[in-house]
């Protein structure tokens, strides 16, 4: 009896510190999702906020063009290992101090990477800032979750999904503005202010759950390790991949070998740890494995899309950053504007028939940028942006309901890492195999233009003469008049080529979004939290 006196007061004490997020005040609930969904927005404009800065982070620090690649690849290798191991994190420390120390870290590290004085420091301080500036993306998704319900819940995946495919599009232009206006230093000191605040404030605020701090005694070093070799190595395979004639290169080869057999180790590890660094059991549900897929095949689209368009711009029409920036500038405007019509469909439309309308809407809109001609600009590309732009929130809110809405507890954070994790993998994917696509079909119809024009000699020889006789008007020399005029040939036949290819790739995104269509049918409508 006497110990029970004793025991009986500790107990209730603990059960007095459990937390219930959703009982907390609608009004500390809006400012703990709005501090954190802008340490996520921080975290991922930081992934291509580098992008148009590149040649003067390259000309600062001496670097060569294979080492200045590493500035981006480094940053999402480690990124896309936390994504996973920030779901043990957030049980081990709790969700506070995991934002809060993410936060902190992250602004240091960006402070570090703008010191940087080498291509070597650079590389690490990027690195460091990836990894831990992952660890903000899939906590938000699950705080979201486990604090809100009914309408409010619907609110979450329609503006964290505007957060995580605004953040990137935006990160190219607004990094040129800077690198302009204060030099390439600054596109990492603009994080310290804004990174200090959201860490203060996540200290302050945050009150979600409890630690277990007897967790981080029990890691699985070997599950962690071969996590770490798995995700790293395949995000440096396609990344490096396209520029380097992939598996022809003995580097490329060898880190694809390393991460399979880093997959096969962190499998094994993930079904016989006592202490799993992930949690692989959400994908007992098949709904959920439906959902990742889904999810596998909006970041393939949302990603591409959004990188060849600069690029065409760039590479075709010979744009600035500034002026691609005004050009893809509508991309935001009409995701912001389908945000609220997003989370109010949700509430109302069977999450199957919404997304099976999203994809079939982003279909249309990669197949309406299959008609490209050497000059689209900004009014012909108005209609495609819109149109794929607003289709992406009918795609993120319903594949997040999916994914999300049948998870509690623990299980809610596996499952919110494993899915941001799709998206960031079908984005890694995407990218490297639309610049495959892109070169291939690219050299494809320089081959096939060549071959036609010298089919029909007399056309091509036509133009070649057209052209001389007006470069004659600027030089006497009939030989120079000539080599100008094949170089003006040569330049018309390549833009037309790569519009080609740029066609054929996104006609090949299309067609990937309507066979996703398929795992429609076979997914389950989720409990309405």
């Amino acid at each position: 009896m006497h110990h029970i006196i004793i025991i009986a007061p500790v107990q209730e004490a603990r059960m007095a510190q459990t937390i219930d997020p959703q009982a907390l005040p609608d009004r500390r609930k809006f400012l703990i999702f709005g501090v954190m969904a802008f340490g996520q927005f921080m975290a991922l404009i930081d992934i291509q906020i580098v992008a148009a800065s590149l040649n003067e982070v390259r000309a600062g620090l001496s670097a060569s063009s294979d080492e200045i690649s590493w500035v981006q690849t480094a940053y999402l290798m480690a990124e896309l290992v936390m994504i996973p191991f920030a779901a043990f994190l957030a049980q081990a420390v709790s969700t506070r101090w995991l934002f809060a120390l993410s936060a902190g870290l992250f602004t240091l590290a960006s402070a570090l990477c703008g010191l940087a004085w080498s291509i070597e420091s650079m590389i690490a301080f990027r690195a460091l800032q990836g990894f831990i500036g992952g660890a903000m993306v899939p906590t938000v998704f699950a705080t979201g979750f486990a604090m809100f319900t009914g309408k409010q819940r619907a609110m979450i995946p329609a503006i964290l999904g505007m957060v995580s495919v605004l953040a990137p599009t935006l990160g190219p232009t607004l990094g040129g503005w800077i690198t302009d206006a204060m030099g390439w230093r600054w596109i990492f000191y603009v994080n310290i202010l804004p990174g200090a605040v959201v860490a203060t404030l996540s200290l302050l605020f945050i009150r979600v759950d409890q630690s277990n701090l007897s967790m981080l005694k029990r890691i699985d070093w070997v599950h962690l390790i071969a996590m770490a070799i798995f995700l790293g190595g395949l995000e440096y395979v396609l990344e490096e991949g396209p520029r380097n004639d992939w598996f022809q290169d003995h580097a490329i080869a060898t880190g694809a070998w390393l991460s399979f057999v880093a997959l096969l180790l962190f499998l094994e590890r993930s079904f016989r740890s006592e202490n799993p660094i992930v949690n692989l059991s959400p994908f007992r549900k098949p709904t959920f494995v439906f959902a990742c897929v889904f999810n596998l095949v909006i970041g393939f689209g949302i990603y591409s899309a959004t990188y060849l368009v600069p690029v065409f711009l760039g590479s075709v029409r010979g744009y600035n950053a500034s002026e691609i920036g005004t050009t893809v500038f509508i991309a935001g405007v009409v995701q912001m504007l389908g945000v609220p019509i997003a989370a109010g469909l949700s509430q109302r439309l069977d999450p199957r028939i919404m997304i099976t309308f999203g994809l079939s809407l982003f279909a249309a809109g990669l197949w309406l940028f299959s008609f490209m001609t050497p000059e689209w600009g900004f009014h012909a590309l108005l209609w495609p942006q819109a149109v794929r732009s607003f289709a992406i929130m009918l795609c993120i809110v319903p594949s997040v309901n999916l994914a999300l809405a049948g998870f509690e507890g623990p299980e809610l954070r596996y499952a919110s890492g494993l899915f941001n994790l799709m998206r960031n993998l079908g984005g890694a994917i995407g990218i490297a195999l639309v610049n495959t696509w892109l070169q291939d079909n690219a050299r494809l119809h320089m081959l096939r233009l060549g071959e036609a024009l010298g089919v029909a000699g007399r056309t091509g020889s036509e133009l070649i003469e057209n052209l001389a006789a007006y470069a004659s008007s600027y030089t006497p020399d009939r030989a120079e008049a000539l080599l100008m005029a094949q170089g003006v040939a040569g330049h018309i036949v390549q833009r037309q080529a790569m519009t080609l290819a740029f066609n054929d790739v996104f006609r090949v995104m299309a067609y990937l979004f309507l066979a996703a269509l398929v795992l429609v049918p076979f997914c389950r409508r989720p409990k309405v939290g």
